[in-house]
């Protein structure tokens, strides 16, 4: 059997026995699928501090508006950088420093742990699915003229940022019943095991599929479409432009409206690929673990499991990179940046981020579209 798997029944635990950490894994075939709690250790002090740092920063100077970019591109970038930070409470900060720093807190209640494990996997799924909503926007933007002037508005934006949160939220729900007690302590279960039957019940079994066909293959295979249809749009309008120009003027000039257009891309690829580039070890890996049809190893030093636990670092760390993107392509918010806000400013600027708001009128504009889908009038 090998070293890491667990067989147990609940039982009473005693005060000593409260070290364990709150996920346990019992014998799993499918174990290394879900592994990444030793990475999230790896990279838990390095990035949270980081991360949330960056996140706030971003957040705050978006909010003021003066970056030169539209109000919805910016609620995306802004609803972006929360997604991201709410990935490091639940994932590193809840998930891997409590339970190391307070080993016998209520966060590990059964129903608290396996609440935050539904949080965990839902912030990851907005993280990606909300990067996939915003390259789809500038896909639109650039590719789709005339879909642009009803799609690309801030109404637009908000109603397709409450359906992807609502929606993932709602499709994590069933791994709340994913998890049973560890044990009891004082009459309360204790800690969060995978059930058995998630690795055979046929229902688990086709839930985790879709879990990881939604995230993060599908997603990964729509931004990499996506970008290489960008791509071979703007170099066949910049081709056919060039061309025109120089049957114009006769003589190849800089064009002053090609060069703004490829400043308004920049943000759009670095942001997707900085997604490719730092999925693509967990996607690789997840990929030859099922063509192998191999999913146990022996030992943690296994490049296999060396690898996924590399991907999984990646992710997390990919939380604090987009404040880098904005600030290498962006020369606003690197001007934004250099004025570092006061205190003050920064709650008053943190004041102005009415995210209820963002999701109230999402809520608002989804319940109209659907209700004149089934032709109710709406005042």
């Amino acid at each position: 059997m090998p070293k890491f798997q667990i067989r147990f029944q609940p039982r009473i635990l005693y005060a000593s026995e409260l070290q364990v950490s709150a996920y346990v894994f019992d014998n799993a075939p499918l174990y290394l699928k879900e592994s990444g709690a030793a990475s999230r250790f790896l990279t838990a002090e390095p990035s949270t501090m980081t991360s949330s740092a960056a996140n706030l920063l971003t957040i705050v100077i978006l909010s003021r508006g003066k970056c030169d970019l539209s109000k919805g591109i910016s609620i995306y970038l802004i609803t972006m950088a929360l997604a991201d930070l709410l990935v490091v409470v639940f994932c590193i900060i809840l998930a891997s420093l409590f339970s190391r720093l307070i080993p016998a807190s209520f966060l590990f209640y059964t129903a608290v742990c396996s609440t935050n494990a539904v949080l965990s996997y839902a912030t990851i799924d907005c993280s990606v699915w909300l990067t996939i909503a915003f390259t789809f926007d500038r896909f639109v933007a650039i590719c789709c003229h005339n879909l642009k002037v009803t799609y690309c508005t801030t109404k637009t934006a908000t109603l397709v940022i409450g359906i992807v949160c609502a929606l993932n939220v709602l499709r994590n729900v069933p791994f709340y019943f994913k998890f049973r007690p560890y044990g009891f302590f004082n009459g309360i279960p204790w800690g969060c095991a995978t059930r058995l039957e998630f690795f055979s019940f046929p229902g688990w079994v086709t839930f985790f599929w879709i879990h990881h066909l939604l995230n993060p293959l599908i997603p990964y295979v729509l931004i990499v479409v996506l970008n290489a249809l960008t791509v071979r749009h703007i170099v066949v309008a910049n081709r056919a432009r060039r061309e025109l120009k120089y049957s114009a003027n006769g003589s190849q000039r800089m064009d002053p409206e090609m060069a703004q257009r490829r400043k308004s891309i920049v943000l759009l690829f670095v942001v997707s690929g900085s997604f490719i580039l730092l999925w693509f070890t967990k996607v690789a890996v997840f990929l030859l673990m099922e063509i192998s049809n191999r999913h146990a190893y022996p030992s943690y030093n296994h490049p296999v499991i060396l690898a996924d636990q590399t991907g999984t670092m990646l992710f997390y760390l990919g939380t604090c990179t987009n404040t880098v993107v904005y600030a290498l392509t962006q020369r606003k918010f690197r001007e934004e940046l250099k004025r570092m806000p006061s205190k003050k400013d920064l709650f008053k600027s943190l004041a102005r981020i009415n995210v209820y708001n963002i999701y109230h009128h999402a809520l608002v504009n989804l319940l109209r579209h659907l209700l004149k889908y089934n032709q109710i009038g709406y005042t």
